[in-house]
């Protein structure tokens, strides 16, 4: 996708997406927040504004080839809506360290095979 652009625009706080209610924290998963950018139609893509003037979608009509949004471009890697689908909330879920801390090694099961 070497069409993509980088906007230079900020919208997480501490690895969230405050603005959504239900959207996951990737804070401590190793996923970075990563920032919106411009498609190749020059339609910017994770900024959460979700409209602009040069989509296709402001711009439809009978003639419009739905394939035209079709692809990676019209999708962001960590501000998309799919995330928040609860088989993804528990993939980043899954990626967070164990909260059990001090009582737990963070990385070794001491009491497997105690009982």
């Amino acid at each position: 996708m070497d069409e993509k652009k980088q906007v230079n625009q900020k919208l997480d706080i501490d690895e969230t997406l405050p603005h959504q209610i239900e959207a996951p924290s990737f804070k401590h998963t190793g996923i970075k927040m990563e920032p919106p950018f411009k498609n190749s139609h020059g339609v910017i893509i994770g900024d959460s504004f979700y409209a602009s003037k040069q989509s296709p979608l402001e711009n439809w009509s009978d003639e419009t080839d739905p394939s035209i949004m079709a692809g990676d471009e019209w999708v962001h890697p960590t501000n998309d809506i799919g995330w928040n689908t609860p088989e993804n909330k528990e993939l980043l879920e899954s990626k967070k360290p164990p909260k059990a801390v001090p009582f737990m090694h963070p990385t070794k099961d001491v009491g497997r095979g105690t009982d």
